[in-house]
């Protein structure tokens, strides 16, 4: 496909049903740390966003939500086609994004230059989504929130890589009154 067909190409097939089944398992999957959700739908995404990536893209992201793309696909056609098929304008500020999309393998420098949110507007932080080659099930990080703040227990070598040394930044982000055990 050119690069203008990329853009305009994929989307739900049905907007309302296919946003509402993506949005459905993202909550699923926040309400229970540590559970694996399969997101199967196809909305014909550019590479190297991803299947899962896309879908979430297009059910969250909007015209109020800056997108913040890691350097491939910043120079893919993913932010074209997010701005076409969302709405969603681009950022090159993490502080300034909502959502951040990082493919698969890319090093996550910085992660303290994303927004925290307050204590007051939690909501304006911004949420990352990270493409992984893939997860495993493991009783130790299941239901734990801690998954999170021990990597060793993350069971992505991508990701593992790139939260190292990361606690402190995402310590200091979290409102005072909750502490991570």
């Amino acid at each position: 496909m050119t690069g203008r067909n990329t853009v305009l190409a994929g989307g739900f097939a049905e907007p309302v049903f296919g946003s509402q089944s993506v949005f459905r398992q993202l909550m699923d999957g926040m309400a229970r740390p540590g559970t694996i959700q399969t997101i199967g739908t196809d909305v014909g995404q550019p590479d190297p966003l991803g299947a899962a990536a896309g879908a979430v893209a297009l059910t969250v992201c909007d015209h109020d939500t800056p997108v913040w793309l890691s350097a491939a696909l910043a120079k893919s056609a993913a932010g074209e086609w997010i701005g076409f098929h969302a709405g969603a304008p681009m950022t090159r500020e993490k502080a300034e994004a909502r959502f951040a999309f990082v493919e698969a393998a890319a090093a996550l420098a910085s992660l303290g230059l994303f927004s925290p949110g307050t204590q007051e507007y939690p909501d304006r932080s911004t949420t990352l989504i990270i493409k992984v080659s893939g997860l495993a099930k493991d009783r130790r990080c299941h239901s734990q929130a801690r998954a999170f703040w021990r990597p060793e227990r993350f069971r992505s070598r991508a990701c593992q890589k790139s939260f190292r040394g990361s606690g402190p930044i995402i310590t200091r982000s979290f409102p005072a009154a909750w502490t991570p055990s």
